[in-house]
């Protein structure tokens, strides 16, 4: 991840000249020879496009940044195999590259569920950012959180389930042992399920009709859409959006969040917890200042120092970039 002052654009909109453009993707559609795939992402990225794509049977996934016309040459190129034409795509511009090398991996999913055999293409039904307000606040809705608990606790939607889960793949086990109770009813309510670009709470939808659960809906975009297309005034998003870069993470409009990132642990920071007499800038925060040794302080300091320095100098240091624990694309 790397330090940007980025706009996302629902359409797609060219950013400023000279401006690094990324495109943060993802589309559920079946890929027969993920090698083939993947070494043709890699041939149509190099050398101009960095970041990340995941190549699965299920689909890809991933975040890309690079000049305006490399970076559409690539998305062009994942729109012609087939079953990708509709390819979800965000878009963001960057004054730096935000990322410091090429990553394209083979992996068993797309975003990792852990459920083998679920068939991602039956999902729910899509709810555009305009009539979402109107599906939460119905009595008859549950309205449910598909990310992990960090994300949750920088912000959610007004009266969200929170399954408070350390990651995705903790998500079948909290609907089969606590979730599925929240809709034992004599009417069984819609459920709506939400998460930060669309992906997880996608394929969660898709679980829950695996489980049985037909009238299942999800967030079109997800969060950053919703805030990026509701006015404020309007909004029944409360807090700031966790997101997977140095952004960590936005507010209405998408614009820049109050959050940092803690260095030692790769967890979000609020303004107050800044203030903690544990939180030490580039080394440790409350969250993990028990768990770190003398020598992974002082390791993490001489870190911040080299990160400092690289700045001063105009170029981006590697130590900097850190996402938080499990793979770096989520959604």
């Amino acid at each position: 991840m790397g330090a940007d002052d980025r706009d996302l654009t629902a359409d797609g909109g060219t950013p400023e000249d000279g401006a690094i453009r990324v495109a943060a993707l993802y589309r559920f559609a079946a890929i027969a020879d993920r090698e083939a795939v993947r070494a043709r992402l890699e041939a149509l990225c190099r050398p101009a496009v960095r970041g990340t794509l995941l190549v699965a049977h299920e689909g890809l996934n991933g975040t890309i940044a690079g000049p305006p016309a490399a970076v559409e040459r690539v998305l062009a190129g994942i729109r012609a195999l087939p079953g990708f034409a509709g390819l979800d795509v965000k878009f963001a511009a960057a004054a730096a590259m935000p990322f410091h090398r090429l990553k394209v991996r083979i992996k068993p999913e797309i975003v990792t569920m852990g459920q083998p055999d679920l068939d991602p293409s039956d999902a729910g039904t899509y709810v555009a950012p305009a009539d979402w307000n109107a599906l939460i606040r119905d009595p008859d809705t549950v309205v449910i959180d598909t990310r992990n608990d960090y994300e949750a606790a920088v912000g959610a939607f007004e009266g969200a389930v929170q399954p408070n889960t350390r990651g995705f793949r903790d998500f079948p086990d909290w609907f089969r042992t606590e979730g599925r109770a929240l809709l034992d009813r004599p009417n069984p309510p819609k459920v709506a399920m939400y998460c930060t670009g669309g992906i997880r709470c996608e394929k969660a939808t898709a679980f829950l009709k695996a489980e049985g659960v037909q009238d299942v809906f999800h967030l079109e975009g997800g969060i950053l859409r919703y805030l990026e297309t509701t006015p404020e005034a309007d909004s029944l998003w409360r807090g700031e959006c966790f997101v997977f870069d140095e952004r960590v993470a936005v507010g209405h409009g998408l614009t820049p969040g109050s959050h940092s990132l803690c260095r030692g642990c790769r967890m979000p920071v609020s303004e107050a917890g800044r203030t903690s007499p544990l939180y030490v800038e580039g080394v440790a925060c409350d969250r993990c200042a028990d768990r770190r040794s003398d020598a992974d302080r002082a390791r993490y300091l001489e870190r911040a120092k080299q990160v400092e320095i690289a700045g001063r100098r105009g170029v981006a240091h590697i130590g900097a970039v850190q996402a938080p624990p499990g793979d770096r694309v989520r959604d």
